[in-house]
């Protein structure tokens, strides 16, 4: 009896996944299309087959996990930085006259910068292995984490502040007890926003300074026209990164569950 009422929920969440990913069913459709007759040479736009071809190869000689487990960990590392730097001196400036005086100007101007024309920069410093990237990765997150949590805790009413005060929480507890809490959507936005920029720079600093990772790996396949290596990297990095914005949207259900809307 129960069955005839499951085929429909069955449907209904085959039609949703199959209305998400049409965007990608249409681009591989058309790119199929167009190598197929031939309108661009394999050289530049291998098919789909010779790229679905090239992913197992790679996947069982250790070409893909060990270059992504690389990035990740740079990419990783470095937006763990800029979420506790970010997040300390966001509720700083919002809870203190003189740390929003000392950081405001900094993060005006840096806040709009092109952190890539840095890469150079940190390459020449701190080396062309982990801690250029992880460092570059940091720098162009922390100040999207700060504008995103200052702007949550400046919310906040200063009547819970004063409540938290007449309640006998001490002045080093209210960032932490009580901004923190409140502003956690805002953080968790900031988060969102920030993790894509993260993979971003880390795979855009390893194709420019090398080093190894998935973007060395990339530039590496180029150099010899290995043109369906160069696209199953692309493709790891677009999945890597869907994969991960899922991943923080249900971060966001799990732990600011009361903003969620029926």
């Amino acid at each position: 009896m129960r069955e005839p009422a499951r085929q429909p929920r069955v449907w209904r969440r085959v039609l949703d996944a199959v209305i998400y990913a049409y965007p990608l069913i249409l681009v591989i459709a058309v790119w199929e299309a167009v190598t197929e007759l031939g309108y661009v040479r394999p050289l530049f736009l291998p098919s789909v087959g010779a790229v679905v071809r090239q992913f197992w190869p790679m996947l069982i000689g250790h070409q893909i996990v060990e270059p992504l487990a690389v990035s990740l960990f740079r990419a990783f590392t470095g937006l763990a930085l800029a979420v506790v730097l970010g997040t300390g001196i966001g509720l700083a400036m919002a809870r203190f006259a003189s740390a929003r005086w000392a950081f405001d100007p900094l993060v005006s101007l840096a806040f709009p910068a092109p952190k890539i024309a840095f890469v150079p920069i940190f390459v020449l410093w701190f080396g062309i292995d982990h801690l250029s990237k992880i460092l570059l990765v940091a720098f162009t997150c922390v100040f999207p984490m700060i504008v995103a949590t200052y702007h949550g805790a400046s919310a906040i009413s200063g009547i819970v502040i004063w409540s938290a005060q007449a309640m006998g929480t001490p002045e080093h507890k209210i960032m932490t007890r009580v901004m923190l809490p409140a502003s956690l959507p805002h953080v968790i936005n900031g988060l969102r926003v920030t993790l894509p920029v993260a993979l971003i720079s880390a795979f855009t600093a390893e194709m420019v300074a090398g080093g190894g990772g998935v973007g060395s790996a990339m530039m590496y396949a180029q150099r010899f026209f290995q043109t369906p290596t160069v696209f199953v990297y692309i493709i790891v990095m677009l999945l890597t990164g869907l994969l991960l914005d899922l991943g923080m949207g249900r971060l966001r259900q799990r732990f600011v569950y009361w903003e969620q809307h029926d």
